[in-house]
């Protein structure tokens, strides 16, 4: 495998609390574990690492825990809640890190940087809701939950439903000099967790936090091309990207370039629900200074950056 200068890792949510499962705290440490086995060879290597996790099972489940409590405690919101799965999220990743890379006598300092994300206030993406967040609901739930709690509630790729919140476009990560100097330090660096806390700012230059969340992919590929990384992994729940996912026609793809993603993506083979925002998030990543993008299953990150699985994105 090719040294690696600096490697960016995303992964969802989802890959801690599973399709299925009840998402307790002992399993999600335990599926956390899992994911991070694969990143140890790179790290032997020499690559600096970057990761940056989702959050849509944990902050719904925060959601449901804030309003559930109303009025004993107060509500807490949305933008409050990402800040507080990043920590201690960021927490769970960094245990569970440094438990894995120190039984491969890798004495590796890892550190949680709560992340600000700025968005611009004018978005139009502010103004529909898309992104889904939660657990998933049957469709009768979901449409209780409409009625009682006004939630927008949509299907997600034939899952089920879930709530559906605004996502705006990052456009700048507050901390990342402090997030490179870390890493040219040989620091692993947990950052933008669930996507960053979504900020605006002022016309007086003060900071603002929003309600929304932002997806993890594009605030990977954003803090990957404010910190000179070469690589983005994004490790998901499928071995290689598909033309015509589970279809009879379905085309596994190994190696693809910018063009042949953006002529796939326009053509509407990656769902909005699932791959359409990865091979975005790739693309303006690759475009933006980026040499390569990995997408595949946390356990092949190893073989895939060895080009012997998932499929690569190249410049």
């Amino acid at each position: 495998m090719e040294k690696q200068k600096l490697i960016v890792l995303a992964f969802g949510g989802n890959a801690i609390i599973r399709q299925g499962q009840y998402g307790d705290i002992h399993t999600q440490f335990a599926n956390t574990r899992q994911v991070l086995e694969g990143i140890v060879e790179p790290v032997e290597k020499g690559a600096g690492l970057i990761i940056v996790h989702g959050n849509g099972p944990q902050v719904g489940y925060e959601l449901i825990r804030s309003q559930t409590a109303h009025p004993e405690a107060p509500e807490l919101p949305l933008g409050v809640l990402v800040a507080d799965t990043e920590g201690g999220m960021g927490y769970m990743i960094q245990q569970c890190l440094q438990n894995v890379l120190w039984r491969h006598n890798l004495k590796k300092p890892v550190v949680t940087i709560l992340t600000q994300v700025v968005v611009d206030r004018n978005d139009p993406k502010l103004l529909n809701p898309t992104k889904p967040v939660g657990r998933f609901f049957t469709r009768e739930e979901a449409e209780l939950l409409a009625s009682e709690k006004e939630w927008n509630m949509k299907e997600d790729s034939g899952r089920g439903w879930r709530m559906v919140v605004p996502s705006p476009d990052p456009i700048r990560i507050i901390e990342h000099k402090t997030i490179s100097r870390l890493v040219n330090d040989g620091v692993i660096v947990i950052a933008g967790g669930g996507g960053g806390i979504p900020i605006v700012v002022e016309e007086n230059g003060d900071f603002e936090g929003q309600d929304v969340v932002i997806d993890k992919d594009l605030t990977a590929a954003l803090i990957g091309n404010s910190c000179n990384a070469d690589t983005l992994i994004v490790a998901t729940d499928i071995k290689k990207v598909s033309l015509n996912f589970n279809t009879p026609q379905q085309e596994d793809l190994d190696r693809i370039s910018i063009s042949e993603a953006e002529k796939y993506l326009e053509q509407g083979h990656f769902a909005e629900g699932s791959m359409g925002p990865k091979i975005r998030a790739s693309i303006k990543f690759l475009k933006n200074g980026g040499r390569s993008v990995v997408i595949c299953s946390p356990a092949q990150i190893s073989k895939a950056l060895a080009g012997e699985a998932g499929t690569v994105i190249c410049a």
